[in-house]
């Protein structure tokens, strides 16, 4: 499949007319009507129901308009983007975040850098940690913010806060009041273990926590984004462990449970690559250290 193919079924699918919309992408209307034809065959679903000399979109064709036109969009943003960047009329700065420090500071931060400088086009991209260094060093992203710590030389990791963890039971599960937990009530548990992969990451974390307990979790699942264990923890089917800041994501059917157990933190890692002298940054790494809770260098 080609985007040109795509194009055509969508000239085709808003003008409902083949003729008219052969006018529009300057082409015969037999090669129109016979590229269709092999774009039909090739998804393997009809577009369009046929009738006489008329035509309308089916389900399928319905579906494939909307969703194409959010993506050949996107597409035509970027490429404008590209464009912009390329004739030095903005720069490219990208920042890869695992989804939990959305709760924190990293909103704010990406409210601040957008308004910094008209142009730079800051760019967010959802990964873990490893997927982080992976990409600083290949030039898709300048500034990271993941929770565990790499042993590379070609990335500079600083520890901008230690959040607390806390644990996430479902709303109907009985606990007395509002106790913390100790991590000898929760490895009893079932637990929803989080992400399953790529690893490692976050899991692997709160595996070692409690393996220095001399303890081993119960997992009984496992999830690949944070919502979808919290999801799994609200049907009941066991616990998991977030961030503090997680808490700000209100849910009835979820109650968070503080842990009594010093050391049951995770901390939030800002990576960058080593050497890299750009001011935007430096500017950047300046706020996050002003504004991220109790700062403390790796």
């Amino acid at each position: 499949m080609e985007l040109r193919h795509l194009r055509y079924f969508q000239t085709v699918a808003q003008e409902l007319n083949v003729t008219r919309a052969a006018s529009i992408l300057h082409m015969a209307q037999p090669p129109l009507s016979r590229q269709i034809r092999q774009f039909e065959d090739e998804i393997g679903v009809e577009l369009f129901h046929r009738v006489g000399r008329g035509m309308r979109l089916t389900e399928a064709g319905r579906f494939l308009l909307e969703q194409s036109l959010q993506m050949t969009q996107r597409l035509e943003e970027t490429i404008d983007a590209t464009r912009r960047i390329g004739r030095n009329e903005k720069r490219w700065f990208g920042i890869g975040f695992v989804p939990s420090v959305l709760y924190g500071f990293l909103p704010e931060l990406i409210r601040e850098l957008r308004g910094a400088d008209s142009q730079v086009e800051v760019g967010l991209s959802e990964m873990i940690t490893v997927q982080q260094a992976t990409a600083l060093k290949a030039g898709r992203i300048d500034l990271g913010f993941g929770r565990i710590a790499l042993n590379d030389p070609g990335i500079v990791q600083t520890v901008v806060m230690n959040e607390p963890l806390i644990a996430a039971l479902p709303a109907a599960v009985a606990v007395r009041g509002d106790d913390a937990l100790t991590p000898e009530e929760l490895a009893r548990r079932p637990f929803v273990l989080y992400p399953a992969r790529p690893r490692p990451s976050y899991a692997d974390h709160l595996l070692s926590l409690f393996r220095a307990r001399g303890l081993q979790l119960r997992v009984i699942q496992e999830a690949n984004e944070l919502q979808t264990a919290l999801g799994l923890v609200a049907a009941g089917l066991g616990i998991t462990l977030v961030p503090a800041s997680v808490q700000r994501l209100h849910r009835d059917d979820v109650r968070y449970y503080p842990i009594e157990a010093p050391g049951f933190v995770s901390p939030v890692i800002m990576s960058m690559r080593a050497g890299d002298t750009s001011p935007f940054l430096a500017r950047a790494v300046e706020w996050v250290l002003q504004h991220a809770e109790s700062p403390l260098k790796a």
